[in-house]
């Protein structure tokens, strides 16, 4: 049988209207070809500009696994390079975060390379004289990535040199971002604390779809979150609600609670879920960051960017994000059946502590491996990986809320439809096969 890479009929065979076939989560070379194709040509997510805040700071992360280095030059401008040394290809920085004091040095034999990616020095340099050296790559100091974005302190870079604009690709969905900075009396986020970062034993698409399906929080959840709301419900009446209770309980919410959620697609993959409301819009009020948005906004402008509580955001393919909580998932892919995520949160600049307190806390309940509510996906992602290799049946099924006017790749619908997961594999198709190459 030919190869998915020379049978561009094959591949464009594997996304139907409303199915799409099992080899698109268990191929290898699938997924290498995701790698080369459909990633280096999206615009992925690298860090934020609050992880670099002075001069030669950087932070390292794998796009697509190439190795880059996100640094804040001399001049303040953030730069996106390859990590990889211009003579033999070594790492230059192994470390996440740091300061370089101006100065990227190869670890192997010492060359160094300013914060620009211009080579500085070359040890015994008087050995390349009349060798033609000047004009070599390796002259020519490291690979600064030539598409990179800072929208709004997030930094996005595309590996590939030629493709769809930062501002086509992302459209009107950049709206969530701009709630979730908005929601700071000062308009700025802040990087707070490290990376909570582990493996998944599936493919980066079972996590990518699940964010927005609301089939099943009510049935995966329901022993973790069930639990929760069964205890509370012995409570005397009265009785405060801890945040844990406030932040577990939506999660078995009914199928009625989600589907009138609402969920709304963009172009290129693209989503968010909870366009009328979310799990997030009953969380209590904190009395002094109502006072602080209205000082910053204004009473109208305060309620309505408060008033927006997104459940997740996808940013397909490698960014998510929870603007009511400030925080973020963001994903890694390293083998067909592995996927490295990332959770990260942040201060709203002007607010009080308590909403990084609850942040915080809401990654420890909800995101980390060690969570009531993570390990229930994590489960269902690897039964998934594990399901798909048995043969009888080659489909994922995708039908719920499969119309005809529901085949374009923008609008508002129910929340429990499996349209944005169509969309995501709209997107994939488009990345994946020869005629969107770059």
């Amino acid at each position: 049988m030919d190869s998915y890479r020379a049978n561009p009929q094959r591949l464009r065979a594997l996304i139907r209207p409303a199915q799409v076939h099992r080899d698109v989560y268990i191929s290898p070379e699938l997924f290498e070809l995701e790698m080369e194709r459909l990633w280096p040509r999206s615009w992925i997510y690298v860090g934020h500009d609050s992880q670099i805040p002075a001069a030669g700071d950087f932070l390292t992360a794998d796009l697509a696994r190439r190795p880059v280095i996100m640094v804040r030059d001399a001049e303040g401008e953030v730069r996106v390079l390859l990590n990889r040394c211009a003579h033999k290809g070594a790492r230059l920085l192994t470390e996440g975060t740091g300061n370089c004091r101006g100065v990227l040095r190869c670890p192997y034999h010492g060359w160094t390379y300013r914060t620009d990616g211009s080579l500085r020095t070359v040890p015994l340099k008087s050995g390349y004289a009349g060798t033609g050296f000047e004009q070599s790559s390796a002259a020519q100091g490291l690979t600064a990535l030539r598409n990179v974005k800072v929208y709004r302190g997030f930094v996005f870079a595309r590996l590939a040199d030629r493709g769809v604009s930062f501002e086509e690709y992302f459209g009107d969905s950049l709206s969530s971002i701009d709630n979730m900075v908005e929601r700071s009396p000062l308009g700025r986020l802040e990087y707070a604390g490290g990376a909570l970062r582990y493996l998944h034993d599936c493919n980066w698409k079972i996590f990518i779809e699940n964010l927005n399906d609301t089939m099943h929080p009510m049935v995966a959840h329901e022993s973790a979150a069930g639990t929760v709301r069964n205890i509370w419900k012995t409570m005397p009446e009265g009785t405060p609600k801890p945040m844990l209770v406030e932040l577990a309980l939506p999660f078995v919410s009914s199928y009625d609670f989600f589907d009138e959620m609402g969920v709304k697609t963009y172009p290129h993959g693209h989503s968010y879920s909870g366009v009328k409301f979310s799990i997030h819009s009953n969380y209590s009020d904190i009395p002094d960051y109502a006072r602080a948005m209205e000082s910053a906004y204004g009473a109208e402008r305060a309620h309505a960017i408060l008033a927006e509580a997104r459940h997740n955001t996808v940013y397909y393919p490698s960014l998510t994000i929870k603007g009511a909580i400030q925080a973020i998932r963001v994903v890694r892919p390293i083998a067909v059946d592995r996927t490295i995520l990332e959770s990260h949160t942040f201060r709203l600049a002007g607010a009080p502590d308590e909403l990084l307190a609850r942040s915080v806390l809401y990654t420890q309940l909800i995101n980390s491996p060690g969570s009531i509510v993570a390990h229930d996906d994590l489960h269902c992602y690897r039964a998934i990986q594990e399901g798909l290799i048995a043969d009888g049946n080659d489909w994922v099924d995708l039908h719920r809320n499969h119309t005809a006017d529901q085949a374009g790749p923008s609008g508002v619908f129910n929340g429990t439809s499996e349209i944005s997961m169509r969309g995501q594999f709209r997107a994939w198709l488009e990345g994946m096969t020869e005629e969107a190459a770059p």
